[in-house]
């Protein structure tokens, strides 16, 4: 864990994105379209308790709640690999080869990569299964924490931006960690403090007595 509270901020302020971890899959082509390349996954199941880390040997949680998805931007999210603006983007919502599916249950998506080296190269991988996991980037808009189960839950999303097939996701160094862990500090701080200042008040109140 070795991190500062200067290392957790400097982490919340160079990203603006949350990372889920889901399944994709490559689909069989079509017996009418034997070159389309589509692979479809889950991005987000909800009601669905999810485990994010634990820290102070503590557990911590998020729940993304039903209808999370229903009002965010989502007109212009791409498809991509590693979340990375290195490698060309492969499908798209605004042209309609990224697709979402937002259901009572969570949503699914459906992207139909492009006829590119890169696309052809991961679809390639993904029906290996050498690649079988899937995270997608967005901001949320409204979410709680509860004290007592240590879990946050996403009441909105705000913007999807992405999503993206990864290989070794490096979980550490996304802003849902940053941003989450960032919290849990802040709140035992805020603990601290108010212990720090309650044992003051009881020797203060001891000192009046003996006056």
């Amino acid at each position: 864990m070795n991190q500062t509270r200067n290392d957790i901020l400097e982490k919340m302020f160079r990203h603006n994105d949350y990372r889920r971890l889901m399944e994709v899959r490559a689909l069989d082509p079509d017996a009418a379209n034997p070159d389309e390349m589509i692979l479809e996954g889950r991005a987000i199941v909800y009601d669905t308790k999810t485990k994010l880390f634990s820290y102070g040997g503590v557990d911590y949680y998020e729940i993304i709640e039903k209808g999370a998805l229903d009002e965010a931007d989502t007109k212009d999210a791409f498809f991509k690999y590693n979340h990375s603006d290195t490698v060309m983007v492969m499908a798209r919502t605004k042209n309609g080869t990224l697709q979402l599916d937002n259901s009572s249950d969570g949503v699914k998506i459906k992207a139909k990569l492009a006829n590119i080296t890169a696309a052809k190269d991961l679809y390639t991988l993904v029906k290996r299964g050498d690649i079988d996991k899937m995270s997608f980037a967005f901001t949320i808009r409204e979410e709680s924490y509860d004290e007592k189960e240590h879990t946050w839950k996403v009441r909105k999303i705000d913007k999807l931006f992405d999503v993206a097939a990864v290989a070794m996701p490096a979980y550490e160094d996304t802003s849902l960690y940053a941003r989450r862990l960032g919290d849990v500090e802040t709140r035992r701080e805020q603990v601290e403090a108010l212990e720090l200042a309650r044992k003051r008040a009881q020797v203060e109140l001891e000192i009046l007595k003996n006056l």
